[in-house]
């Protein structure tokens, strides 16, 4: 069996997992205390919306200059 020590790279990736791991924690933690913190937003109430179509003709002066 070969020494530990001697086996940088694996201390490394290791180095690498646990920050990432840590960095996760971290984020997620400060995420869910921000979210108890934060005031309950006011829900806006169905409206039925008005809804506009513009429809262009393949004989609309738009389209001929276009072509």
């Amino acid at each position: 069996m070969s020494d530990w020590t001697s086996l940088w790279y694996v201390w490394l990736i290791l180095l690498n997992v646990f920050l990432l791991l840590f960095c996760g924690i971290t984020a997620f933690c400060i995420k869910f205390c921000c979210q108890k913190k934060r005031f309950p937003v006011e829900t806006f109430s169905r409206h039925p919306s008005d809804l506009s179509v513009i429809a262009f003709d393949s004989d609309s002066t738009a389209h001929s200059t276009v072509t």
